[in-house]
């Protein structure tokens, strides 16, 4: 059962009004919230059930949600293939495509990084809580790139958890992004949280949670969420002085929040190219390329981001492991036609 306490401006209807307060830790959109209201899982604490979505919740009242016990997701071990970057009995490291999601879940059972670590590793996973599986210690979105580890043992597993929960592991992302963020700019130097340290390096410190009525999207927030630390380096920058169309940016984690470098980037205005979530409706000003590239930029079909370097000390070892992961095809004839600019 969870107990959701209306905020002091509710919306009307009472979906969207539980929708805004669920907490982010909790995966309920408002869609399924409405499901849940409508087959009479949705009460006042204290009072009658309420399966109509037009009733209207009173500021800070107290309403009660009975979820559904989860329906078991079995993965399922599958021969895909998988791009190893460094692999021992202990943990392995893949270079993820984009496209991929890495674990099965409600509309992606199978297909996942997860199903093809079960067919890779085989017998060399020693298992992870007790089950026979991968353990997964870190995401990166479906349609990022690029390396992510994966515990097989519960010893690598809780070693690598607690270099994530301290902020030790390096984690170095490869974006392109829309125009190009400068120290100059006094439109960025006056946003929240956003700050350019010695050697122009850009800092965006926040609070993320998820965005109040879009339970897929995350968003800055005030008084609420979790912090989140972002820095980023311009490593190129497309088109004239003071007339930048795109950069190619070099971006740092201290913090691992969900869609965090999309996120923080989207706040200071510099959107990642081809993101459908944050990357707003924003076109690059097409008239110096040709044709044909101004259609493979427009319709670039996922967030031009790369997880290009991951550094962590092993678990079991005790030894540094550093890895680094080239731009895949796309990213790589992005930037060549970013170059042309």
């Amino acid at each position: 059962m969870l107990i959701l306490t209306l905020s002091d401006t509710p919306p009307a209807r009472l979906d969207k009004a539980l929708a805004q307060v669920v907490p982010e830790d909790v995966s309920l959109s408002r869609s399924r919230l409405t499901k849940l209201i409508e087959t009479g899982a949705v009460s006042r604490v204290g009072g009658d059930v309420v399966t109509v979505l037009k009733t209207k919740g009173l500021a800070g009242e107290e309403w009660q949600v009975l979820l559904p016990a989860p329906a078991p997701l079995e993965a399922i071990a599958q021969d895909i293939p998988v791009d190893v970057v460094y692999e021992d009995e202990h943990l392995i490291v893949v270079n993820k495509p984009a496209g991929m999601v890495v674990h099965p879940a409600p509309g992606s059972e199978d297909g996942t990084l997860v199903n093809a670590l079960l067919h890779h590793c085989g017998d060399s996973l020693a298992g992870i809580g007790g089950e026979k599986r991968p353990g997964i210690v870190h995401r990166i979105d479906k349609d990022t790139s690029g390396l992510l580890v994966v515990a097989k043992s519960d010893a690598a597993h809780q070693g690598l958890a607690k270099q994530f929960a301290d902020h030790s592991i390096e984690r170095r992302y490869v974006a392109f992004t829309y125009g190009c963020p400068s120290p100059g700019d006094p439109r960025v130097r006056g946003l929240p949280g956003v700050a350019f340290e010695a050697g122009g390096v850009l800092r965006v410190a926040t609070n993320i949670a998820r965005h109040k009525t879009d339970r897929k999207r995350m968003s800055v927030v005030v008084n609420r969420g979790r912090h989140a630390i972002t820095r980023s380096h311009v490593v190129n920058s497309y088109g004239r002085p003071g007339q930048y169309v795109a950069a190619q940016i070099d971006c740092w984690l201290e913090t691992g929040r969900t869609h965090q470098i999309r996120v923080h980037l989207a706040h200071t205005g510099h959107g990642l190219i081809g993101d459908p979530v944050y990357g707003g409706r924003r076109k690059l000003p097409l008239t110096s390329i040709s044709r044909e590239d101004a259609a493979i930029i427009n319709g670039f079909k996922r967030q031009a981001l790369h997880a290009a370097k991951l550094g962590f000390i092993h678990p079991i070892t005790e030894e540094r492991v550093t890895l680094e992961s080239d731009l895949p095809n796309d990213l790589i004839m992005l930037r060549g036609i970013l170059e042309k600019f």
